[in-house]
């Protein structure tokens, strides 16, 4: 469901692209309507901070705040093009929510939107997603190496998986203990 809504909402951007209508705005409201997907990155979430900070994120909690103020984030939620927006494949930016726990390990990736030519059987397939669970930021992210390739598509998992790697370093430099940083 979420798939053949992405493609639908694809073809629309592809078109409004077309005429040069797009923008970041645009994109932002597409890739931005996290909270039904939140417990998919960070499944043993019970509640969710608002989509706040900067850099933008969702703070993860194992236990509802609203009960228990004192009680500490088991992880953070982002998009991976709040912190990267620059990173492009071959087409555009790939929209990934990224789910971290507090000791830099990768609890879940979802790709959100693309425009990508060969998106639909390189990084749409929820097993590219799923490949990066439980690898920690300071893993190399290399294509061919640690991240699976798929032929003909090099150029876009090489996009994400740099997206990943930066965006989830740059959210672990800002909220994360480095000695508390997992290999």
């Amino acid at each position: 469901m979420l798939a053949r809504r992405m493609k639908r909402i694809a073809v629309t951007l592809a078109l409004v692209g077309s005429v040069g209508i797009i923008t970041l705005a645009a994109q932002r409201i597409v890739t931005h309507d996290a909270q039904p997907y939140l417990t998919q990155v960070v499944p043993a979430a019970v509640a969710f901070s608002p989509h706040q900070g900067t850099p933008l994120h969702y703070k993860a909690y194992g236990a509802d705040p609203k009960t228990n103020p004192a009680t500490p984030p088991i992880g953070l939620v982002f998009w991976s093009t709040d912190l990267v927006p620059h990173e492009h494949g071959y087409h555009g930016s790939i929209h990934m929510l990224v789910g971290m726990d507090m000791t830099g390990i990768l609890t879940g990736v979802l790709v959100n939107f693309n425009t990508e030519p060969y998106g639909y059987f390189s990084v749409d397939p929820a097993e590219f997603g799923a490949q990066f669970k439980g690898k920690s930021i300071r893993a190399p992210f290399r294509v061919g190496e640690d991240v699976h390739a798929v032929s003909r598509a090099t150029i876009s998992i090489s996009s994400a998986a740099r997206a990943l790697r930066d965006s989830s370093r740059a959210m672990a430099k800002q909220f994360l203990n480095p000695s508390m940083v997992k290999w």
